[in-house]
């Protein structure tokens, strides 16, 4: 092997790989168009593979713990074995589904903070250490995702937070090791619910639609959590005032659990 094939095994002067993305905002369900660019080193050299995924940083519950940890939640392979030459340019077109369940990182314009979700480029090196990529993608909500959000705007709710959390949300059609939580203050109208934290859990057709109510502690008792969910048809949500709905079922479970 002569210094330069060393160095190329070794990840100097070997192969690089950018990848571009040719429209970085998208939405659950949709497609991410861009291309994968290689760029051969100083000697040539046998990919073995190349792939493309999603990838988002998910907060993990350990024994008394928490830690972020990165998880490629879909992946597509791209072609089989090739040689890319020395100082030759190798370029392959993709389109990348996006999942359904894919969380939402951009609402009202703004980039939600702690979402970190992108594209991830996988590039396997013969007798080299792969090289990888990662370019972030806007994923905006879907129409019925986007009717629930601003009726929760204008019922006065306040956005927090939003955060990823790996586990599974029971009777739901979840199907990600993860699931998103958007979180929301809550209004002086709803004076003993502290906050609310919504998730969305989609497919092509239909999207539960999780509520945790957090009620703020009492003189006489503790905060407690109370959950709710139900189904939106992501074609048919335009025939109900989520406003109106929201606001009456908060009504009728603070009346009961007196938070109003």
């Amino acid at each position: 092997m002569g210094f330069k094939k060393l160095l190329a095994s070794l990840g100097a002067g070997g192969a690089s790989v950018e990848t571009v993305l040719f429209e970085e905002n998208v939405v659950p369900g949709g497609i991410v168009q861009g291309e994968v660019r290689i760029q051969g080193g100083s000697v040539a050299q046998e990919i073995q593979g190349l792939s493309i995924g999603l990838q988002a940083r998910v907060e993990v519950e350990g024994d008394d713990s928490e830690y972020k940890q990165d998880v490629e939640f879909t992946r597509m392979q791209l072609g089989g074995a090739f040689t890319v030459e020395a100082g030759a340019v190798h370029s392959v077109p993709f389109g990348l589904e996006i999942p359904w369940e894919t969380p939402v990182t951009t609402f009202l314009g703004r980039h939600l903070t702690g979402m970190d979700v992108g594209v991830t480029t996988h590039l396997a090196i013969a007798r080299a250490v792969d090289s990888s990529d990662l370019d972030p993608v806007n994923v905006h909500p879907l129409p019925a995702q986007q009717a629930i959000l601003d009726a929760f705007g204008q019922l006065g709710f306040a956005f927090k937070s939003a955060d990823l959390e790996r586990g599974h949300i029971r009777g739901t059609r979840q199907r990600l090791p993860f699931y998103q939580e958007i979180e929301f203050r809550a209004p002086a109208q709803y004076r003993g619910l502290n906050e609310v934290e919504l998730s969305f859990v989609a497919d092509d057709r239909e999207m539960d639609v999780v509520l945790e109510m957090d009620k703020k502690p009492g003189l006489f008792s503790e905060g407690s959590d109370t959950y709710r969910s139900f189904t939106v048809d992501l074609h048919a949500y335009g025939q109900t005032d989520w406003a109106a709905y929201l606001n009456q079922w908060l009504a009728e479970v603070g009346g009961k659990r007196n938070w109003l």
